[in-house]
């Protein structure tokens, strides 16, 4: 029992020595690129998941020449979207 005691603070040791080279600045900079590179993926995602939405306000937009239409066009079907979704 022992002998299991000291292997595991032998590798709980190694592991603290491998980050004393970690600067503080590295952990902030990992952990902002990490947050950054989420907000990527769900932009992505998002706009994957809007595609019909905008091509159907465009396709509003070239036959009425209407912001306004191609607007409600465009909230309608993402509602519907996100709708579908839940």
């Amino acid at each position: 029992m022992r002998l299991m005691i000291d292997f595991i603070l032998a590798i709980v040791y190694a592991l603290a020595n491998l980050f004393d080279s970690v600067t503080q600045i590295d952990i902030i900079t990992l952990v902002a690129l990490v947050i950054i590179g989420i907000i990527i993926i769900l932009l992505i995602r998002l706009l994957i998941m809007l595609i019909p939405a905008i091509l159907l306000a465009l396709v509003v937009w070239f036959l009425t020449g209407s912001l306004f239409w191609a607007g409600i066009t465009f909230l309608i079907i993402a509602a519907l979207s996100i709708l579908k979704k839940l």
